[in-house]
């Protein structure tokens, strides 16, 4: 069993004190990089809440759509060709899966911007 916090809430309070504690603290010239740092922090505790179940579905759905096998950078490489192909223009289930996939990195990356064009 793990300890308490774990590290997705470890990350969530370190991710604080540096944006209300010490951002303030920081010169001008250091606060964008201490923006980006709390940036990562946020992606980093989402990807950890959320596990390995949106990456594990992406491949499986990925998978099928193909019709092949590998690892989820292959299928993304293989699906980028195949749309550079045309293969996929007027191909419902592939715009679905693109959809899904976008709105799941912006999950993970930007959710306010989700919540701002209503597509939560």
């Amino acid at each position: 069993m793990r300890e308490q916090p774990d590290g997705a809430a470890l990350l969530a309070m370190a991710r604080e004190v540096l944006r209300r504690e010490l951002l303030p603290l920081l010169p001008k010239d250091k606060a964008y990089d201490a923006l980006m740092i709390v940036n990562a922090m946020g992606i980093a505790e989402r990807q950890l809440l959320q596990g390995e179940g949106p990456v594990q579905e992406e491949q499986r759905q990925l998978a099928a759509l193909l019709e092949s096998d590998g690892d989820i950078a292959a299928l993304q490489r293989l699906l980028a060709l195949r749309i550079r192909a045309g293969e996929f223009d007027e191909h419902a289930k592939a715009q679905a899966l693109l959809w899904q996939m976008t709105r799941q990195r912006v999950s993970e990356s930007a959710p306010r911007a989700l919540a701002a064009y209503g597509a939560e």
